[in-house]
C-alpha cells in the first residue's frame, strides 16, 4: 500500500513539489488548509505532512506556528524548496496579451517587480496550482497564473515567464511532520531540535533562560513569540537550535531553561538540510 504525504494546497502548488523533492517514494494527498494536511496525518489518512513555515522574502507563514505545538505531531524532518515562480498562459497565449496574473497572497509581493514592469495587475487567488487550474479551464487568453513548472506540466498550461521572482534566492522552508518521533536518526549535516516554552513569571526570565545556550556553546537559530489564546499576558517562545538532546551541552543548557520556564515542549529532533549549510 502507498504511502501518502499531506500537503496544504491542489496539486502542483509548492508544498506539491517540496513532497516529490524530498518523499518521492510517497503519494503527494493534497489538503485545502495546513490545519486539514495536519489532520490527515493525525487521523492516519496520511503518513506524513508536509508544513510550509517560513519563506525567505516573505517571512514566516501566518499561523503555523500556533497550528504546530497543538498537533500533536512531530517534526521529523526539513526541507528547504528554491521557489521559482513563472507565469502561466493557455496554449497558444502570449506574454503581452497578459492583463491579469492570479496567485496567492503570499506570491504576488514576490514578483511584483515583473507585473509592474509588463503592466500585468496581479489578483488574488487562494491557492497557486488552483490558479494554474482555473486558467486552464477558462478560455480567456488574457489571464494567467503565477505558480510552479510542475503546475504548468499538471494543467498543461504554457510556460510565458520562467524565474519572474524578485530575488534570485527566494526559499521556502518546510517541515516534515509525523505521528510518532525519530531520536535514533543522526544527520550528515548535523541535528536540529525543536521546542515551544513559556517563561515563569519573574524578572528577565527570558534572558535568563537563553544564558544556558550561550554559556554550553549551543547555537540557537530561530527564537520567535506569539500571543497564545488571544491574550497579551500569555506568550509562547518558538525556538530551534543546533544539536541533539542527547548532546551533553544540550542537556546542560535545557536544564537550565526548564528552571526559568513554566511550559516547556520538544516538537521534534531532525537532520539539518544540507541546504541549511549552502547560498540557496
Amino acid at each position: 500500500m502507498s504511502r501518502k504525504i499531506a500537503f496544504q494546497g491542489e496539486l502542483g502548488a509548492y508544498g506539491h513539489e517540496a513532497c516529490v523533492q524530498s518523499r518521492p517514494d510517497f503519494t503527494p494527498h493534497p489538503c485545502p488548509t495546513f490545519d486539514s494536511a495536519i489532520e490527515a496525518v493525525r487521523k492516519g489518512d496520511a503518513d506524513l505532512g508536509m508544513i510550509a513555515v517560513e519563506n525567505s522574502t516573505y517571512g514566516r507563514v501566518a499561523d503555523v506556528h500556533s497550528l504546530l505545538p497543538e498537533s500533536g505531531l512531530h517534526i521529523v524532518d526539513e526541507s528547504f524548496v528554491r521557489v521559482h515562480i513563472n507565469l502561466l498562459g493557455k496554449k497558444g497565449a502570449k506574454l503581452d496579451g497578459i492583463t491579469d496574473a492570479y496567485g496567492h497572497v503570499v506570491i504576488l509581493p514576490q514578483c511584483a517587480g515583473f507585473l509592474r514592469e509588463n503592466g500585468i495587475r496581479g489578483r488574488v487567488s487562494s491557492d497557486n496550482a488552483k490558479a494554474a487550474r482555473d486558467v486552464a479551464a477558462g478560455d480567456d487568453q488574457s489571464r494567467g497564473a503565477l505558480a510552479s513548472e510542475l503546475a504548468a506540466k499538471i494543467y498543461d498550461l504554457d510556460i510565458l515567464a520562467r524565474h519572474i521572482e524578485d530575488t534570485d534566492n527566494n526559499t521556502t522552508r518546510f517541515l516534515v511532520m509525523a505521528r510518532e518521533p525519530d531520536y535514533k536518526r543522526r544527520g550528515k549535516h548535523g541535528m536540529m531540535t525543536s521546542f515551544v516554552f513559556r517563561v515563569r513569571n519573574i524578572p528577565a526570565a527570558l534572558y535568563k533562560a537563553m544564558g544556558g545556550f550561550a554559556t554550553n556553546g549551543v547555537n540557537m537559530t530561530k527564537l520567535e513569540s506569539y500571543m497564545v489564546g488571544g491574550s497579551f499576558q500569555a506568550t509562547q517562545f518558538y525556538a530551534e537550535i543546533e544539536g541533539h538532546p542527547d548532546d551533553r551541552n544540550v542537556q546542560l543548557a535545557m536544564e537550565e531553561l526548564r528552571y526559568f520556564t513554566d511550559h516547556l515542549h520538544v516538537m521534534g529532533v531532525y537532520p539539518a538540510a544540507g541546504r541549511r549549510h549552502t547560498k540557496t
